[in-house]
């Protein structure tokens, strides 16, 4: 289950990825949220211009057994998007001054953070920093902005002496998974989850008996089907203009999480290194 559950971003989010005919409710519900709590499953079904099966099977690819826990979850979430109605995702726009830039891609950061909070599922957090803990090493996967994401992690769980390392290319990323075993964890970072390097990579990882671990959308695609772990983030990216900024910043939360999740289990263990790093990182800073 996510920490703070919003079905509403859930649906924005998974939009996408879904059937024309589920598209046709998510798009109703979308555009009618005050009223969706009061409509029973056939008059969903009359309005959004499908079925009453179409209504229920949506339900149950957005989580839910049933019509009335899905409307319970709906009610709940409409309160929370009252509250965040003043804090929306804004574009770069032309001619912005600065003042309104800083204003802007603070509240995108935030919100790109709260979202995640919203869809993230705690025990595939759970199961990440415990497979983390238990690994002999961990390979990290990303391409382009996802690669930074990767060398972000990489300089973190060095410090605490986990023998990991980051692979931002295409070529070093078949190789890096083709020596991988059972025992280590193979780390997949995209925003997409359809990047096509990281499949390729993927596949091998499997074969090979490594853990996998994917940091990707909520949303369907062939990185969250194919592996064990799935950690998801909630961006929209809302042109071309902001690049990977949003996604970016869920993303390095994230990892942010699980690294203090595998520190804080193993206090005892990694003071010493993380005291170690500290000391000559302040070390090279004096001179």
């Amino acid at each position: 289950m996510a920490i703070h559950d919003n079905i509403l971003i859930k649906i924005r989010d998974m939009k996408d990825s879904l059937t024309p005919v589920e598209i046709l409710v998510a798009d109703y519900i979308l555009a009618n949220t005050e009223e969706i709590p009061h409509l029973s499953i056939k008059n969903l079904a009359l309005l959004s211009k499908t079925s009453d099966a179409s209504v229920l099977r949506f339900c149950k690819t957005m989580g839910y057994s049933g019509y009335r826990g899905f409307i319970v979850s709906i009610s709940a979430s409409l309160g929370k998007m009252e509250e965040d109605q003043k804090d929306q995702y804004t574009d770069i726009q032309p001619g912005d001054d600065l003042p309104v830039i800083i204003a802007n891609i603070s509240r995108n950061n935030i919100k790109s953070i709260e979202d995640t909070i919203s869809v993230i599922n705690w025990n595939e957090i759970a199961r990440a920093v415990k497979v983390l803990r238990e690994s002999t090493r961990i390979v990290f996967f990303g391409i382009g902005a996802s690669g930074l994401v990767c060398m972000d992690a990489e300089q973190k769980f060095s410090r605490i002496n986990k023998m990991c390392h980051a692979y931002t290319d295409g070529h070093s990323q078949l190789t890096a998974s083709t020596l991988l075993d059972k025992g280590d964890v193979a780390f997949f970072v995209s925003n997409s989850g359809d990047t096509a390097e990281i499949l390729d990579a993927l596949e091998i990882a499997r074969r090979n008996g490594a853990t996998t671990i994917a940091l990707t959308k909520y949303n369907k695609s062939e990185l969250a089907d194919k592996s064990q772990i799935v950690l998801n983030i909630s961006t929209p990216e809302i042109t071309m203009r902001s690049g990977a900024m949003g996604s970016r910043i869920a993303m390095l939360t994230i990892i942010d999480v699980l690294f203090a999740g595998v520190a804080s289990a193993e206090y005892q263990k990694v003071q010493k290194y993380l005291s170690k790093t500290h000391s000559i990182l302040a070390g090279k800073r004096r001179k």
